[in-house]
């Protein structure tokens, strides 16, 4: 039988050294900080000694907003999972458009993401800013698409619907209906075009897959779909949090189309 060996995480230890903090001190810190976030924490010094030693590698996002808030830092470098790029849109030279190759493609699942936490606990209720680029063969360029969207959540189950008038293209409504499995959500997108604007009310859908970031406050990713000559195009495609509330006045807030 063999002992799995687990790369400690040195850059949260030098962190924490460099803070003049104990473990135990540490642990009361984050504690002290999820109290001030509003979101509650059981931060422990057996916890900070897991995440020291390398045997959990993807702390909780309470965790991590706490960290950062007592550290001042963000998690990668903290030692923990990356942060997930916005990639660029170019053409596949097939007739489609996808995602440049390259550093700024999207960042692969890492091991560490694919094994982390069950991300169906955590509460993704909220407006988020959706953008993504799409290459127009009509006018030979490439677009950006902007929404201000609300998501509703159940069980791993998420549900988005753009505000009325948050987008950049009025009278351009967008749908999602998502899967949350840890680090990833899958799911479907549809956008009804307006009916004087360019593409004159048509109709487009497909596929988004994202990769969420620990502090489960973004997600970045690829959307597919056909274009008008039934060529299958690809984009990136990212989801930012920009208030946890679903008040009425939140959702009049962002009820405008986003700079």
């Amino acid at each position: 039988m063999t002992t799995e060996v687990h790369a400690p995480n040195d850059a949260l230890r030098a962190v924490r050294i460099g803070l003049r903090m104990s473990q135990d001190d540490l642990a009361k810190a984050l504690r002290r900080a999820g109290v001030e976030l509003g979101e509650p924490n059981e931060a422990s010094k057996r916890l900070v000694q897991r995440w020291e030693s390398g045997i959990s590698r993807s702390p909780r996002p309470v965790y991590i907003r706490a960290l950062e808030r007592v550290t001042g830092l963000r998690a990668e470098s903290l030692g923990f999972a990356p942060q997930v790029p916005m990639a660029r849109v170019q053409g596949d030279g097939a007739g489609g458009h996808d995602t440049a190759p390259g550093t700024e493609g999207i960042t692969p699942a890492s091991a560490d993401t694919r094994a982390g936490r069950q991300t169906a606990g955590d509460n993704y209720n909220g407006v988020w800013l959706s953008r993504y680029e799409y290459y127009s063969s009509g006018r030979d360029d490439v677009y950006e698409g902007r929404h201000y969207v609300v998501l509703v959540q159940h069980g791993n189950r998420l549900t988005g619907r753009s505000l009325d008038g948050a987008s950049v293209n009025p009278d351009s409504p967008l749908s999602l209906d998502l899967t949350v499995d840890r680090s990833v959500v899958t799911g479907t997108w549809t956008e009804q075009t307006a009916t004087d604007g360019y593409y004159q009310g048509a109709s487009y859908h497909g596929a988004i897959q994202l990769l969420v970031e620990p502090t489960s406050r973004r997600m970045a990713g690829k959307w597919v779909g056909f274009g008008k000559d039934f060529d299958v195009n690809t984009g990136p495609w990212e989801l930012r949090l920009m208030d946890t509330s679903t008040s009425k006045a939140a959702l009049e807030r962002y009820s405008v189309p986003p700079e």
